[in-house]
């Protein structure tokens, strides 16, 4: 129905204008002046920006038609809208721009389109052609490199908190020393959003944080302009809402009104709106009214929830229509020429829709998946620790490294950490440390102390409470060149933001063809086990999460030295492919030195000389500690072992599976090689593949994490599909339960103990048919 009844209204136009008759004695009013009195718009801006208002009207024709004929596949239309086309003519081409999916006018202004190629390229977004230029046929996005559209989708209001970051990275890396953002220097960050969507509490969360910053004088570039046809789908907005939610004057938000109805006035108080926010460097909110036509999209029968006076009059408000009206009206145009317009245009749409109705579309999941940054492929290896006696890391010195003992260089994870993100702030001049209490305090574990005192406040500072917020400043900065180093408090309260890495952080390649990126890493401070405090919200264990977000790197260090290599290598992964990265540091071993017993150090490390190299080649790599005296380079991977079993696990689990190895060995004779993955994506299932079919088979996953959904049932699922078949395979995981306060959370957690009755279990079991490991050395 709406189709057809898009069709009908803009044939009822071609049969208004075509009814008029040029009059006698036409003069055309000099297109230099104003167009009406009231305005500074000329009348040869008016007719250039009615040609894209026009266009945008055909596009939206097209994808209809289109989709009609099974040759296109998406019809949510810029109808209505098309009063955002000032905005188009006012931006600058280099002010970054996040878009709303009823912009398509603006689009087609600000990229020169009047007959030019973004036509066609809007024709082939439409048909999911793979020759599309911005998402090559991933996604119906509203996207330009070279004029500073970034690609949404359609989560709602997911792109305001990152649209704020931007805007406040602007000025923030004007003022670094060292470092050329990609934009200029009075550029200021845009954003559209709907109405409806302004009530979602991303959107207040960012709203929010933008009056924030402005009461306390920060500056922020940032234009936020909702577009208010009074809808969402079948829900209206009550009227005056808007309004009566934002208008409140000159406070830390401007808020200017704009009638997107009347091209004059909408040019009028944009040109006011984006002259406030680019001179006085604040945000401002421009609220532009807008109607909806033709329903939501072309599947919307519109009739079921508005009454037929009620869609007549809004089409009486068209604001295609009302341009057209204008220019007769002024003397721009003669409506012979108006009409000449308009069929120019439809045939010019149409021809560019017929065309792009027949290109190809992706045919291969390779093609889909190809401007996802694949994992790293991770190589084969032998990376061996030998733990409790003596800590000597493969190809080093005993007591050089891992495990130092009664020296004043050797210090837990949370100090090393603070020395690596202090290396970091030193030799990346563009980066910056952020988040809830990681200024002046230092963090709550004292992970970013002294670094605001040595780097200022303009690099390491405090945020609000709002993880929406931190991870959206992280994207936006990251997105014009600086590098943000953004911390969640609680691996609990990345929940609060999710999306933020799933929707829009990780999925910027794939919808921009790898043409914008936001690297970043992410802080988590991450797991359970801390003592004497927490709960649920403190000692989350559940990072199913973040797993199946496609591209994501995820780090989990163990210990300190293994988390500064780590992080050396999330920096340059960040740096130089722009990468995004999860961090997630076991709280409970911050602030650990020892291992088997009190004082014995096993656990402190010295900080691995910068002069190391960083391999991000290795980035996924997994390491094996050896039970006993190994020297450095035995046994290697092709080596006959005599141990009796693995136990493969990460961050905590490391440490308790190695407090249960000297147990068996001492107690129960077992012989046992721990498998510390380091990362769980990339996930080295070779590496401890290698290692189980050294060991028989037998293998014991410690996961820390839930047994539903947790890291364990991929690394059995991982061995399995490599070849490694036994009946000597167990998990031992966290229970699939929150975790509660106190020492009940002992109870749904493994611990040395019960890895222990895990492993004098496993080894127990009748004798099964010899492991097979197959040779492939792939990584999941």
């Amino acid at each position: 129905m709406a189709v057809e009844r898009a069709a009908q209204h803009f044939e009822g136009l071609r049969a208004e204008f075509g009814a008029l008759r040029d009059p006698d004695g036409f003069v055309r009013r000099d297109l230099a002046l104003p167009v009406r009195a009231d305005t500074e718009l000329t009348g040869r801006l008016a007719l250039q920006l009615f040609e894209s208002q026009l266009t945008s009207r055909c596009v939206d024709l097209a994808a209809r038609w289109m989709r009609a004929e099974g040759k296109g596949y998406y019809t949510i239309a810029s109808s209505g809208h098309e009063g955002n086309v000032v905005l188009g003519a006012l931006a600058e081409p280099t002010d970054p721009w996040f878009l709303h999916y009823r912009s398509g006018a603006a689009v087609i202004e600000r990229c020169g389109g009047r007959g030019g190629t973004p036509i066609f390229d809007l024709c082939l977004s439409l048909r999911a052609a793979a020759s599309e230029p911005i998402s090559g046929g991933r996604h119906k996005v509203f996207g330009n490199r070279d004029r500073w559209i970034l690609p949404q989708t359609s989560t709602i209001a997911s792109h305001l908190p990152k649209a704020l970051g931007t805007a406040f990275a602007i000025d923030r890396g004007g003022v670094l020393d060292g470092v050329k953002l990609a934009v200029d220097d009075d550029a200021i960050a845009l954003c559209n959003f709907g109405d409806a969507s302004l009530n979602h509490s991303t959107a207040q969360g960012a709203i929010n944080a933008a009056r924030w910053a402005r009461y306390q004088h920060v500056p922020l570039p940032l234009l936020l302009v909702c577009e208010d046809n009074g809808f969402g789908i079948s829900l209206n907005t009550p009227g005056g809402w808007v309004e009566a939610a934002m208008g409140h004057g000159r406070g830390p938000l401007v808020y200017v009104a704009a009638d997107g109805l009347d091209l004059p006035a909408a040019y009028d108080a944009a040109k006011r709106a984006i002259e406030t926010c680019r001179l006085e460097r604040r945000p401002v909110f421009l609220h532009l009214k807008t109607v909806r036509l033709f329903g939501h999209a072309g599947s919307d029968l519109e009739a079921a929830y508005r009454t037929p006076d009620e869609i007549r009059a809004t089409e009486a408000q068209d604001p295609v229509r009302q341009t057209a009206l204008l220019l007769l009206a002024q003397q721009v145009l003669r409506p012979s020429e108006l009409c000449a317009l308009m069929e120019e245009t439809y045939a010019r749409v149409f021809a560019a829709a017929a065309e792009a109705a027949e290109r190809p579309q992706l045919q291969r999941a390779a093609e889909v998946m190809a401007p996802l940054p694949p994992l790293p492929a991770v190589k084969p290896h032998s990376s061996s620790i030998s733990l409790p006696a003596g800590a000597v890391q493969e190809g080093e010195s005993a007591g050089s490294e891992l495990g130092t003992t009664h020296t004043e260089r050797a210090y837990p994870l949370a100090r090393l950490m603070n020395d690596a993100l202090a290396e970091t702030l030193q030799n990346q001049p563009n980066s910056l440390v952020f988040g809830e209490d990681v200024g002046g305090k230092g963090g709550v574990y004292g992970v970013t102390r002294g670094l605001q005192k040595r780097f200022g406040a303009k690099r390491v500072f405090s945020t609000l409470l709002d993880e929406q917020t931190i991870l959206g400043l992280a994207l936006g900065a990251a997105q014009i060149g600086l590098l943000p180093i953004p911390e969640i408090q609680y691996l609990a309260y990345l929940h609060n933001a999710e999306d933020q890495l799933r929707g829009e952080a990780a999925s910027l390649s794939f919808f921009s063809g790898g043409q914008f990126t936001n690297p970043m890493v992410v802080r988590i401070a991450s797991f359970g086990y801390q003592k004497g405090f927490g709960g649920h919200f403190h000692n989350d264990n559940s990072i199913a999460v973040l797993r199946d977000i496609p591209g994501l790197i995820i780090a989990t260090p163990a210990r300190g030295s293994d988390a500064v290599r780590m992080w050396r290598q999330s920096i340059a992964l960040a740096q130089e492919t722009g990468r995004v990265v999860a961090f997630l540091e076991p709280i409970a071993r911050y602030h650990t030195r020892d291992l088997l017993a009190g004082g014995d150090g096993l656990w402190a490390d010295v900080m691995p000389p910068v002069s190391e190299p960083t391999r991000i080649d290795e980035v996924g790599q997994g390491r094996c500690y050896l039970n006993g005296p190994n020297p450095p380079d035995a046994p290697s991977p092709d080596a006959p072992s005599s141990d009796d079993l693995t136990i493969v696990t990460y961050a905590n689990g490391v440490y308790l599976s190695l407090q249960a190895a000297e147990i068996l060995r001492r107690d129960h004779g077992i012989s046992v090689r721990v498998f510390d993955l380091r990362w769980l994506a990339p996930m080295d299932v070779a590496g401890a593949a290698r290692h189980v079919g050294e060991t028989g088979g037998r293998v014991l996953v410690v996961d820390e994490g839930r047994k539903t959904g947790g890291v364990a049932e991929a690394i059995i699922t991982g061995l399995v599909e490599r070849g490694v078949v036994s009946s000597h395979m167990a998990r031992l995981c966290g229970e699939d339960t929150f975790i509660p306060l106190g020492p009940a959370a002992e109870l749904v957690m493994p611990s040395a103990e019960t890895i222990v009755q895990a492993a004098v279990a496993l080894v127990a079991r009748p004798s099964s048919p010899k492991a097979v490991t197959a040779p492939d050395g792939g990584a999941r």
